[in-house]
């Protein structure tokens, strides 16, 4: 392409010229003249590690002089396109070669600090050797009065490489919108940018003893007994307990229960928690019979969604610990889970597999995660390998199942991946051919003596939910794979959930995939959550209505207050934990509302209201509340407060929700 020099001719600046590119599926690098002037996402050979880029917008500037632009004569521009899984592309635009002016080289950060003193730092900075001095103006706006709470205003002068900071207080009580604008006093032009800061809805939990856990578990016959009372209060606690039945044993430092008992039976016991605040005592029902595992949704973490397959027995170690240390298993969340990546390259000689370098004694991280109460999942394929290219379980699924047991697993992930391939190499297009697979490792699984928590994948050419529970599957995926998108929420969420309560019932789950909220990554380089505060509050309320499976994928070790809050309210967990376990489904939809409800335990039902548009909504709550009574009492869920007349006529935010509780 040629590019005329007169480009430059009554430009306020001459230093800097623009490529703005087309985007690329999913990792560029692009040359000028067969120089590299940028590029977006990384390469798998990136010493970093794979990033995806492909929503990234490519604007790069070169230098006028020195960058290797040919002037008045032909320039080559070579684009090097990475697509993970496809064949890559450019797309959105075409590519044009521009001349900026100096504001343009501005650029707008803003990073929220939501631990301790709430507030945003707001960073401008200049691409371009021009200064620019100009005016900064932030407002705060309360998003669901419309009050605008505060506003400052600062003179700013930025050079390249000597940024200006400006530092923005706020209310985390508050849901507020703040907006940055700087204004440059030579070109009068406007750099602006909104950013929705975290709001904390949920009360602290009291100094005081409290228990967070539905007053029930259920367990087989002989299998060994694993459960932390999950008791949120000042530390230390003491753990005591009346009419403990025979075979079991409760420690008195944090409340797990551990044992056996050998024939089928209920039975009911007191167990009482007390700290320097005070006690609070809970009469707990233990269930043992043949179909008794996962009586409410399981609750816990996976790794996949923050470590990928670079997850290892220190990081699983250092999660759960920290699960334990920042309160999230005083809250219910028991189960730790590993994804794939743990196998071994080869199988032993005798067919038996073993871990990996990365886990140097699975056992001994099993049993340590046993004696503090928490539960430990893995992950496998009925097919020769797994998503990550390790060792599945295909024609070892008995060895696999003896291996788990020996280990002491409690749950298992079973994956579809590389099955499709015995599919093919059989001809075997079948329904059956589908369930099969299942069918045989779920008969290698209950011969254990031990629960497994038996979790099935959502591939396979077929829907999971029609037939995962003749596999006496505890759960089933009902739908792709997750990612921390509202498109994602919207199409994993929203539009493949709607239906499927029929084919939920209490320990036979539906499970539309694990949380992405918090710092998720995929990966060595974690990064946060791309959903909006509205969206997370979102995410949490529908999952919590879907009785669906509650597993964290963030690194809860850099989990900061917001998240922290946002997993452990405990009147929205006790919905997701109802013991009548009937999963909740779409009532209405008006235009951008939804509502979806389930009925409770109590009598009381629970109702989520969702503005799924991309505009704020004021709606009349009492309108849309199923099977509405006047005389009836509202509970604001998150808020954890009974609700006025006058609060049901409210404003819904974009993307986001209000969760009730009619009783």
């Amino acid at each position: 392409m040629d590019i005329p020099k007169s480009l430059l001719s009554g430009a306020d600046q001459q230093n800097v010229v623009i490529f703005e590119m087309p985007k690329a599926d999913d990792v560029d690098e692009c040359y000028l003249n067969g120089k590299l002037i940028g590029s977006t996402g990384r390469m798998p050979t990136d010493p970093s590690g794979y990033f995806c880029g492909v929503d990234i917008v490519r604007n790069y500037p070169v230098d006028a002089k020195k960058g290797g632009i040919r002037w008045d004569a032909e320039n080559v521009v070579a684009v090097r396109v990475y697509n993970r899984g496809g064949s890559g592309g450019l797309f959105w635009r075409p590519l044009t070669v521009r001349c900026p002016n100096a504001a343009e080289g501005l650029a707008m950060q803003l990073t929220e600090d939501n631990n301790g003193q709430s507030s945003c730092e707001v960073e401008i900075s200049t691409a371009y050797a021009s200064a620019t001095n100009g005016t900064f103006t932030a407002t705060l706006t309360d998003r669901e009065t419309g009050a605008k709470l505060t506003s400052l205003t600062k003179r700013l002068s930025i050079k390249r490489g000597k940024p200006a900071r400006v530092s923005v207080p706020y209310d985390k009580h508050k849901m507020c919108l703040l907006t940055a604008t700087y204004t440059d006093a030579k070109t009068g032009k406007v750099l602006s940018e909104s950013k929705q800061m975290k709001y904390i809805l949920t009360p602290a939990a009291p100094a005081t003893p409290r228990f967070n856990n539905a007053p029930l578990y259920g367990v087989r016959p002989g299998s060994p007994i694993i459960y932390r009372f999950p008791v949120s209060g000042e530390k230390p606690m003491k753990f005591t307990y009346n009419n403990l039945p025979e075979g079991l044993q409760l420690s008195e430092s944090d409340g797990a229960l551990s044992g056996k008992i050998d024939k089928p039976c209920v039975l009911t016991f007191t167990v009482t928690a007390e700290n320097a605040r005070g006690k609070a005592s809970q009469d707990f029902t233990l269930k043992v019979g043949e179909n008794m595992i996962g009586l409410t949704p399981p609750m816990g973490w996976n790794s996949w969604n923050c470590f990928g397959l670079s997850v290892s027995q220190e990081k699983v170690m250092s999660s759960a610990q920290a699960l334990i240390d920042k309160g999230l298993a005083d809250f219910g969340y028991g189960y730790i889970n590993i994804d794939d990546g743990w196998e071994a390259p080869e199988r032993n000689p005798d067919g038996t597999i073993e871990a990996n370098e990365k886990f140097p004694s699975m056992k001994g991280m099993i049993d340590w995660l046993h004696e503090r109460g928490l539960k430990f999942g893995i992950y496998s394929s009925p097919g020769e390998t797994s998503c990550g290219g390790y060792l599945g379980s295909l024609d070892h699924e008995r060895q696999d199942a003896e291996v788990w047991n020996k280990w002491g697993v409690d749950y298992l992930k079973y994956d579809w991946c590389s099955y499709e391939r015995v599919r093919e190499k059989d001809n075997d297009w079948g329904f059956a051919s589908c369930v099969r697979p299942y069918l045989l490792m779920q008969k290698f699984v209950r011969q254990q003596p031990r629960d497994i928590f038996y979790s099935l994948g959502p591939l396979g050419g077929t829907q999971v939910y029609l037939w995962g529970i003749y596999c006496d599957g505890n759960s089933w995926r009902t739908a792709q794979d997750i990612d921390d998108t509202w498109k994602s929420i919207l199409d994993v969420g929203f539009r493949q959930q709607a239906g499927l309560a029929r084919y939920s019932s209490v320990g036979h789950w539906n499970d539309p995939d694990m949380l992405v909220v918090g710092k998720v990554g995929w990966g060595a380089n974690l990064r946060e959550t791309r959903l909006t505060p509205d969206e997370q509050y979102t995410h949490i309320t529908l999952w919590t209505l879907l009785a669906s499976n509650m597993l964290i994928g963030c690194d809860i070790a850099q989990m900061d207050e917001f998240t922290l809050n946002l997993l452990c309210n405990n009147e929205v967990n006790a919905v997701n934990q109802d013991i009548l376990g009937k999963q909740a489904d779409r009532d209405r939809k008006e235009g951008n509302i939804e509502v979806w409800s389930r009925p409770l335990s109590d009598g009381a039902i629970a109702v989520g209201i969702f503005n799924v548009g991309d505009k704020d909504l004021q709606v009349d709550m009492e309108s849309l509340i199923p099977s509405w009574e006047p005389a009836r009492t509202v509970r604001d869920l998150w808020r954890q407060k009974d609700m006025s007349a006058d609060e049901l006529r409210c404003t819904i935010p974009a993307h986001g929700c209000r969760y009730l509780k009619v009783f």
